[in-house]
Order: C-alpha cells, then structure tokens, then sequence
C-alpha cells in the first residue's frame, strides 16, 4: 500500500472506501488484533516531539490522514492523499459494511452511559451488526482488567477505543497481544459523536475542510492545542522533506 512520510509517521494513501474495505478484508483473513489509527495534524506534531509515540503509529495495520492539515502536508511533499479519511466517517462506512455481513463490535470509551446510548443508535441505523459490548472510558486497574475480560469473551470482530490521543493508542499497541479481537479503531470521538452527546460540525465546515474552526467557537478552551495547527504547516514546510 502506497504511504507518505510526514515527519516520520507513515501515512497510508487511502481514501474512506478504501480503508474500510481493507478493514473488511483483516476480519474475513482472521486477522488477530490489527489496529488502525486517524492522526491528524495535531496527533502527527506530538508525534514529532514523541519518538516513541511516533513508532507506536508506524505499527499500525493502517495509519489514515484524519484532518484537511494532513492531506495539506502531503500534496507540500509530493505525495498527495486523495482525500482526507477521517475516523468518524471511515467508522461509519465501516459499520455499513458490516452489517451487510453481520459482524460483530464492541464500543470502549467516553463518559459512563454514552457507548450504551451509542450502540442503541448503531443497533437502529445498521440493521444486521450485533454490538456484543460496552464499556466506559473511566478505569482503575481493576477495571481495565475486567474490560479487556470482557472484550475476550465477546471475542467482537471490531473494537472501537475512544479514550483519546494518545491514550487511546498507547493503550491499543500495550494490549495487542492479548486482545481477542480482529480490528482495533483508535478513533477518538467517535462514541459521542454517535450517541449526540458530542455535535459533530455542520455540513458547510466538512465541506470547507474547517471543521477544527467549529470545533474552536464551540470549545475556546481548545485554543492552545489548536497553535499546533500552524506549527504543523510550518513544521512540514521546513523540515518535512528530509523525511523519506
């Protein structure tokens, strides 16, 4: 599969038809935790200042430009990407093919009540999935035990991790080996999106490639975080192209 190195995360050239289609094929290959993770520009800047961090992306299956910043970066290094290929979306075409298939998924994450408020939406829009499971993204020890318990014995086709980045990959890359499932989605938000505890940006910004725009009006508090938006431009337009 064709990739493109932006700042040392190696980011597949795939559009949302594409990566869910590759998604089906691990499952119906009987594939043993393959982990799929969405970085966008600010996840690739951490993963900048984060060696380890950067190598834990570089171990995914698949590894998607989620952000129009991404897509930005690899049309600067000559390797354009088709299209930005979000998480929520590739999520979303993913669970219409499964239900064609009747596959199986788990949802792990957000605040206690939402996977459960979530997977009642899933079970009513895509007729033929079985949600095998829920589990909040609130854990001590003890409890992160008891999911990972639980998660085996539903032996789900598809696990979704909403905790974050990077929490939520770091959590998927330490647990690969004991996790009982086919596919883990790193996809941050996902579960709250679905649920409606969370408003996803209207049509004209996704359009418009300025989704993080709304998401700043709505939430002014993510504004320190955002400075990595431009000190990601900058960052590629400097020192992207010594990366092969």
């Amino acid at each position: 599969m064709d990739k493109v190195n932006i700042l040392g995360a190696h980011i597949d050239k795939v559009n949302i038809e594409q990566a869910s289609d590759k998604i089906i094929e691990m499952i119906e290959n009987g594939e043993k935790c393959k982990y799929v993770f969405t970085p966008n520009s600010e996840i690739l800047m951490r993963a900048y200042r984060d060696k380890e961090f950067c190598d834990i992306l570089n171990t995914a299956a698949l590894l998607t430009a989620d952000g129009i910043g991404v897509v930005y970066a690899a049309k600067i290094l000559g390797s354009p990407i088709e299209e930005r290929c979000a998480g929520f979306d590739t999520a979303c075409r993913l669970m219409e093919k499964m239900a064609q298939k009747g596959m199986s998924l788990y949802l792990f994450g957000s605040k206690p009540g939402v996977a459960d408020k979530a997977r009642d939406i899933i079970l009513e829009k895509y007729k033929g999935i079985q949600v095998v499971g829920c589990a909040d993204g609130y854990f001590d020890a003890e409890k992160e035990e008891q999911i990972v318990a639980d998660i085996n014995d539903k032996k789900p086709n598809v696990l979704f991790v909403c905790l974050g980045a990077p929490k939520q990959e770091k959590w998927i890359y330490d647990h690969r080996n004991e996790l009982e499932v086919n596919v883990c989605l790193g996809i941050g938000g996902t579960i709250d999106v679905i649920s409606g505890n969370t408003e996803r940006a209207p049509d004209f910004y996704i359009r418009h490639n300025i989704e993080w725009l709304y998401r700043l009006v709505k939430q002014p508090s993510r504004i320190g975080r955002m400075m990595d938006l431009p000190k990601f431009g900058f960052t590629v337009l400097l020192h992207g192209k010594k990366y092969k």
